[in-house]
């Protein structure tokens, strides 16, 4: 096995040395399953045409009851012909359409991303009022693209968790009406699970596999083992990348510079990051002496906070207006984010390698979720694979980010799991 010595990462992108460590103790991911082998949750629900208005009134505390009052039945062996996925776990409010094949039948989505460049930020009551205001028209889009009537769906699947409470609750609330009318199974889908076995639909991997996800609301890394069988190895202990990239372009006021007003704030940076110098702040990478795979951005967001507010007095502008040096800036919070991310994946690598949890020869690291689109830190991460000859993996650009297929599809991987192994 070939590893690759810790800073070695920096030092083909930047020319920096660091030592060889490990991964921490491996622990169990207690929260990822949602969706039990064998289990398909039976409810009842309203009609599509009929829900607008109707679908937000449920509480949480009903919702829950509704959920526990389910019967189900274990082992049932049968793959569901037409499958309606719904995600509104953030921002985005999307749906499709997805056989038992992974033929993608009809998708639709709806971006929230201009509304919430103007607002400063994701309010949750904005994002959950422009869910409402959505969702009935997207689902009926990803049904409209091949004239599907919502009686012919086999089964709804719709993410329960993890996310934004009251996004999350549009898109539930929606799903377990319309399964009310149809009569139809309701599949819980946990948003993390969808995201990690989406590469499975454009590549054929097996397991065991390394996953990094990261997102603008989730960081971790983890070792598929199996559908709905996860070991987490590290996550953020404050907050995603994502998050942190949208604060620093708004911190840039990048919403005001015309090339980037209509950019979610990770894609400007990016994009301003390529006129930028990234040697031009000398800022460390976080976590650099932590002896595990967790990730930590927070303290890096101050660092930036405190390098735009020194610029600001040197250039005598006020906060809001444009530095001359936000370039640099972006090149330089961009460059530290994918050495960070870049670090911390190759110490899942080299732990999971010493223990015999991945293959020595065939290796695979799947990298998901909507940061992944970043080719700079795409870079980063080819760099480890090359020099642990791993072979890295990432979705479409558009299945990166949040969407109704995963969600369709993630259900569909679980019952081919269900009749593979023989379901009592």
């Amino acid at each position: 096995m070939t590893s690759l010595p810790g800073r070695q990462v920096r030092a083909c992108l930047c020319q920096r040395e660091q030592s060889t460590v490990f991964a921490r103790e491996r622990r169990r991911v207690v929260a990822t399953v949602v969706h039990e082998e064998g289990i398909i949750y039976r409810g009842s629900m309203l009609i599509l045409n009929k829900t607008a208005g109707v679908f937000s009134k449920l509480s949480k505390r009903k919702v829950y009851e509704y959920l526990r009052s389910f019967n189900f039945h274990s082992g049932t062996q049968f793959l569901h012909k037409l499958v309606l996925g719904i995600e509104t776990s953030c921002d985005d409010t999307a749906a499709a359409v997805v056989d038992e094949t992974g033929n993608v039948l009809g998708e639709a989505i709806h971006s929230q991303t201009e509304v919430h460049l103007k607002t400063g930020g994701i309010i949750p009551a904005v994002a959950q009022q422009l869910h409402r205001e959505n969702i009935q028209r997207i689902v009926q889009e990803a049904l409209s693209v091949n004239r599907i009537s919502p009686s012919e769906l086999s089964a709804i699947a719709t993410t329960i968790k993890p996310g934004l409470a009251l996004s999350l609750g549009v898109g539930l609330s929606f799903s377990l009406q319309l399964v009310d009318q149809l009569k139809k199974p309701f599949i819980p889908i946990h948003h993390m699970e969808a995201h990690a076995l989406t590469i499975r639909l454009t590549n054929k991997v097996e397991f065991p596999f390394l996953v990094l996800l990261i997102s603008g609301g989730h960081c971790l890394l983890a070792l598929a083992q199996g559908v709905s069988d996860f070991l987490l190895l590290g996550k953020s202990l404050d907050k995603a990348p994502g998050d942190m990239l949208d604060k620093v372009a708004r911190r840039l006021s990048l919403v005001k510079h015309p090339e980037y007003s209509t950019m979610s704030g990770g894609k400007a940076i990016e994009h301003l990051a390529k006129k930028g110098n990234r040697f031009h702040f000398d800022i460390k990478v976080p976590m650099e002496h932590a002896k595990n795979c967790d990730f930590s951005f927070s303290g890096l967001q101050h660092i930036i906070d405190r390098i735009i507010m020194q610029k600001e007095k040197e250039e005598g502008i006020e906060k809001g207006q444009i530095l001359s040096s936000a370039a640099d800036i972006a090149a330089a919070v961009q460059h530290t984010t994918a050495c960070h991310i870049a670090e911390r994946t190759h110490r899942a690598i080299l732990f999971c390698r010493q223990r015999d949890l991945l293959s020595q020869s065939n290796a695979v690291l799947v990298v998901s979720g909507g940061v992944a689109s970043n080719f700079y830190i795409r870079r980063a991460l080819e760099i480890v694979t090359n020099a642990t000859q791993c072979t890295l993996l990432c979705p479409p650009p558009r299945l990166c980010t949040d969407n109704g297929i995963m969600i369709a599809c993630q259900e569909r991987m679980d019952y081919k799991a269900l009749r593979l192994h023989g379901g009592n």
